[in-house]
C-alpha cells in the first residue's frame, strides 16, 4: 500500500513504494527513475482503464490463503464480468472455483493484487486493494492503479471459449512431476503473486520458452529482465519471501498453481535471478474455458543463453 510523507511546507506527498522496493531501487541505482515512473501510480480508475477492463475475458489475482500461503489464481468470464463500479472500485461477477486454493480467502475478503492482461493488444493493467464479497461475486477497493508497458508480452490474436468440464481432476503435490516440469520449461508467460505487510500484488513475467528453468522437482529459477524500475515484486520479496506462481496452458486451459518462497540473487555484473522453492503445487486441467491462438513472441524477449 502507498504511503504519504511530509515534504517541505508540510504538504503530503504520495509515495507508492514501501521500504522493500526502495531497498532494491537503491541497490540497483534507479531510485530517481523509480520516482519518475511512480507518478503513474494512482488510486483512481481513469475512463480509459475502465473501458479496457470491460473488454477483458480474464483476470489474475493474488493473495494469501487462510494458512498464509500465497497463490495466484485465474478468473474468467464474458467481457464485462470485470467492471469499474466507482472511481476507486472494480466489481467482478462470479468467483473462483471451489477447488481453487484462494476460494475461501476471497469469500472472506482479503488484500489482493490483480492484473488484467490482453494478449491481443499487449496491454496490461494492475489494480491492488482490498476485496470484499458481494451478492454477485466480489469487489476490490483500489489502493494502487497503474498500467505497464507491453515489454515481454506475447501477442495472441484471438481466443475461443469452450465449455468447462463439469468436474475438475485436480492434482496436488509437494513437488513437480516430470510433466509439470516440461509444462513450465516450455512456458512463455507466468503470473507472480507477492505480498507485503499492507497489501498484495500480482504481476506478469514473460520471455521465450525456456526462460523459466526447473532446477529440481522443488525449485524454479528465472532471470529478472530489466523493466520499469519500480521493483514492486522484488521489493515485496525483500520484505516477505512468500510467493505464488500461475502457469497457464493457453491452448488447453490447464493451470498450474505453485506456492512457496522466493529469493533474488544479485550478480556483480548487474544480472538478477529469482529462485523459487515449491511447497505445494495444484494442477487443474481445463480450469480456463479460453483457448488462445499461437503466440507471436515479444521482440523485447532476450535470447536464451
Amino acid at each position: 500500500m502507498a504511503a504519504y510523507d511530509q515534504a517541505a511546507y508540510g504538504q503530503a506527498v504520495y509515495d507508492p513504494y514501501h521500504s522493500g522496493s526502495r531497498a532494491v531501487q537503491d541497490r540497483v541505482g534507479v531510485r530517481e527513475s523509480a520516482d519518475h515512473v511512480g507518478r503513474s501510480i494512482g488510486q483512481g480508475i481513469r475512463p480509459v482503464a475502465a473501458a479496457f477492463l470491460e473488454l477483458q475475458p480474464m483476470l489474475v489475482l493474488g493473495t494469501a490463503d487462510g494458512a498464509g500461503r500465497v497463490w495466484a489464481s485465474l478468473l474468467t468470464g464474458a467481457p464485462g464480468f470485470v467492471r469499474a463500479t466507482g472511481p476507486r472500485q472494480i466489481s467482478v461477477a462470479g468467483g473462483l472455483h471451489e477447488s481453487d486454493p484462494l476460494a475461501d480467502a476471497l469469500a472472506a475478503g482479503a488484500p489482493v493484487g490483480t492484473i488484467a492482461l490482453d494478449p491481443r493488444t499487449r496491454r496490461r493493467m494492475r489494480l491492488n486493494g482490498r476485496a470484499r464479497p458481494t451478492p454477485r461475486g466480489f469487489a476490490v477497493e483500489a489502493d494502487q492503479v497503474f498500467s505497464n508497458c507491453p515489454k515481454y508480452l506475447q501477442k495472441r490474436e484471438r481466443y475461443e471459449e469452450v465449455e468447462r468440464p463439469s468436474s475438475d481432476a485436480v492434482r496436488r503435490g509437494v513437488q513437480l512431476t516430470d510433466e509439470q516440469r516440461t509444462f513450465i520449461e516450455t512456458a512463455d508467460t507466468f503470473f507472480l503473486a507477492t505480498v507485503h505487510s499492507q497489501g498484495a500484488d500480482a504481476s506478469h513475467r514473460g520471455g521465450n520458452p525456456g526462460f523459466v528453468r526447473t532446477d529440481s522437482p522443488d525449485e524454479l529459477s528465472w532471470p529478472d529482465y530489466s523493466g520499469n524500475s519500480m521493483f514492486l515484486t522484488l521489493g515485496n520479496l525483500t520484505a516477505d519471501p512468500r510467493a505464488g506462481l500461475l502457469f497457464l496452458d493457453w491452448t488447453t486451459g490447464t493451470t498450474l498453481q505453485l506456492t512457496g518462497t522466493a529469493r533474488t540473487e544479485f550478480a556483480p555484473d548487474g544480472e538478477r535471478t529469482v529462485r523459487f522453492t515449491v511447497t505445494e503445487a495444484v494442477e487443474t486441467p481445463g480450469a480456463s474455458p479460453l483457448r488462445w491462438s499461437a503466440p507471436e513472441y515479444s521482440p523485447a524477449n532476450p535470447p536464451l543463453p
